[in-house]
């Protein structure tokens, strides 16, 4: 797209304006959260090892899946209720022995967060072609903007091994999964009872969300965008390979610190 301080001079290679169609960003927002004492669910099959266990050390944690739904905020048109529910996956060893190795053992942990965002109104529904008439989606699309989560890889702050009496929050002994989770994990997290140990995790998380419609937009257009380079043949010659390979430098000699990031500032925090 043409840049806003272009000259007249400048859109002489614009060949003609465009409609396309395009999602629009109406509003969005970033969020840093800190969730702490976390409790970690665990299946009927992987709950003994936990009580039996004398420390736990979480290996990672993923973000598997979010559930968004979105709804309209009463007296205050234009904006939209965003409920996000965030299943983690969270891979642990359990040490059960002083002497014996770590069990490797997925728990889940969930959390949900709500945040109020502008996405503007339509009056109108949004039928495409193509669509299948089972699907209920195609069938009866919702006028109401689309809602989307980006989620950087969470960090663990923290992570304890407790017995729910030492807890002073109140911790579940059942939790409601979607069968598409739970599909994931061996076992059922329905018939678990009462656990004689909880894990607890603590959890630092960056996310983004966005609030966005379908919209028509007008722009101009150039040439049409050919690739800059030829597509390079692969060979089946393993060092014809590693000759391509540049050499890392890097890795044997660290880079310093560049003087534009430095701000003409010593390393201790003191000005020159």
């Amino acid at each position: 797209m043409a840049e806003p301080n272009m000259q007249a001079s400048d859109l002489g290679c614009i060949k003609e304006a465009v409609c396309i169609d395009a999602a629009r960003i109406y509003d969005s927002c970033s969020d840093k959260d800190c969730w702490e004492d976390l409790q970690v669910f665990f299946t009927n099959s992987v709950q003994p090892v936990i009580d039996q266990a004398m420390t736990v050390k979480v290996r990672d944690v993923d973000v598997t899946n979010v559930f968004l739904d979105v709804e309209s905020v009463p007296f205050n048109k234009g904006f939209y209720c965003v409920d996000m529910t965030f299943f983690l996956n969270v891979q642990m060893n359990a040490y059960t022995s002083p002497i014996a190795p770590p069990v490797a053992v997925d728990g889940l942990a969930t959390f949900c967060k709500k945040v109020i965002l502008y996405g503007s109104e339509r009056n109108v529904k949004r039928f495409v072609s193509g669509s299948s008439w089972t699907d209920p989606e195609c069938s009866f699309p919702t006028n109401k903007p689309k809602a989307t989560v980006q989620v950087a890889e969470p960090v663990v702050l923290g992570c304890k091994l407790i017995e729910p009496c030492e807890c002073r929050l109140p911790l579940e002994t059942t939790i409601s999964v979607p069968a598409p989770i739970a599909s994931r994990y061996p076992g059922d997290f329905c018939c678990c009872g009462t656990p004689s140990k909880t894990v607890l995790i603590t959890l630092g998380i960056f996310s983004i969300v966005q609030l966005e419609r379908d919209v028509s937009l007008l722009i101009p257009t150039y040439e049409y965008c050919m690739p800059d380079k030829e597509c390079e043949t692969t060979t089946d010659d393993p060092c014809c390979l590693f000759k391509k390979i540049k050499f890392p430098t890097d890795e044997f000699f660290p880079p310093r610190l560049q003087e534009d990031d430095s701000d003409d500032e010593c390393g201790c925090g003191c000005s020159d």
